[in-house]
């Protein structure tokens, strides 16, 4: 058995990261950054008022002020701002020439086009956001492998871009094996079981940048497993789920052998989720997962849904770690990594207790996965352990 983070560098070098395209902002989230964005603009492109009020310069204070005119945002106030004048300003509004200040609405009285302070002045450069203030032109808005967000795309496009250049839809197929399984919904008889592990997986990548091709259910034969790999050959990812073991009926990876993959390790000193392999057949990345549901949820989180990013072009493709306090205890593990489903509220979290690979109902419950070293000694009420995100 290899440790986890060994299985994640080599199953991420087993292929590079796929080509890149240039797309609209629109159809950009999800996605990452192919190449670093660079401003094509500085913003604001002028200095401009942070509220409503009057433009004026802060050495006329106490005043009184003229006000020779208006300036309101997308309504440039053509003159300058000389001794004793003052321009009406909304917030947004591009600040006149002369003027250094904007004295706030609420601190002013006026009457007719006299303007009287009625509280303390403003200082130079108060309430005024200065031109380049949140970027400038050529300024590196969005580095290559960061990931695209909402508010990178809004970035994207202040900075004067319509499209971004990200890594390209990754297709994955995925392989559902076993001969006791049927589709949802179907009857079940004493020995049968409903497919979860396929739309589970599904619904973990819907908001990635992928195309799933669920491939169904596949029945235990090596000759139909090989020839249902080599079918999927086209994808950039194909997943098997179940078969991954050593027993009788584990016939994953001599069926990807008769397809002609190149298997690059088999198990992970991690719990749940220990049978896992990973190799290639011809262009495709092959991942095997585990059939118990929880640990084809555990091995996709960790595996899975890095490998995609990865492919993708992210430069932080793991899944990120946080910290937080136990609110019960913990007896010692054992030898191989585990990953302890947990409630977390505030910032204590509870383990289900209930390790048992098969049962959906505490994952289910679960918000969090609690990270469990190899060896590590029982842990106590209030003690810190780092945790992955199931939210």
């Amino acid at each position: 058995m290899i440790e986890l983070a060994e299985a994640q560098a080599r199953l991420f070098a087993l292929r590079e990261p796929v080509e890149a395209e240039d797309v609209p902002l629109v159809k950009a989230m999800g996605r990452w950054a192919a190449a670093d964005v660079v401003a094509l603009r500085t913003q604001p492109a002028r200095d401009l008022s942070a509220m409503d009020g009057y433009a004026i310069r802060a050495a006329d204070a106490p005043g009184p002020w003229q006000v020779i005119g208006e300036s309101a945002a997308g309504r440039l106030f053509a003159g300058s701002v000389g001794a004793g004048e003052a321009v009406r300003i909304f917030t947004g509004a591009v600040v006149p020439e002369g003027a250094d200040c904007v004295l706030i609405q609420e601190n002013a009285t006026r009457d007719g086009d006299v303007l009287t302070l009625t509280a303390e002045a403003p200082l130079a450069g108060k309430h005024v956001r200065r031109a380049g203030s949140d970027f400038g032109e050529d300024e590196v808005l969005i580095v290559r492998g960061a990931a695209i967000i909402p508010a990178r795309i809004a970035l994207a496009a202040m900075g004067g871009h319509s499209t971004i250049r990200v890594g390209r839809k990754l297709q994955v197929a995925i392989v559902s094996t076993g001969d006791e399984l049927v589709p949802p919904g179907q009857p079940t008889s004493v020995d049968q079981i409903p497919s979860s592990n396929g739309p589970m997986l599904a619904a973990m990548l819907a908001e990635m940048p992928v195309d799933v091709d669920d491939r169904g259910i596949v029945r235990d034969d090596v000759a139909v497993l090989a020839a249902e790999f080599s079918a999927c050959a086209g994808a950039d990812i194909i997943v098997s789920i179940g078969g991954a073991s050593v027993g009788d009926h584990d016939l994953v990876r001599p069926a990807l052998e008769a397809a002609g993959a190149n298997l690059d390790f088999w198990k992970i000193a991690m719990r749940p989720g220990k049978p896992v392999m990973a190799g290639t057949l011809g262009s495709s990345v092959v991942l095997g997962l585990p059939g118990n549901p929880v640990s084809a949820f555990v091995t996709a989180l960790l595996l899975l849904k890095p490998l995609i990013a990865r492919l993708g072009g992210a430069s932080d493709p793991l899944p990120q770690r946080i910290e937080a306090r136990l609110g019960a205890p913990l007896p010692a593990n054992g030898n191989r990594l585990d990953h302890v489903r947990g409630i977390l509220t505030g910032s204590v979290v509870v383990p289900t207790g209930i390790n048992d690979s098969s049962m959906l109902s505490a994952l289910s419950s679960s918000n969090i996965l609690i990270i469990r070293d190899r060896n590590s000694p029982e842990a106590s009420i209030g003690d810190p352990v780092t945790c992955l995100s199931l939210d």
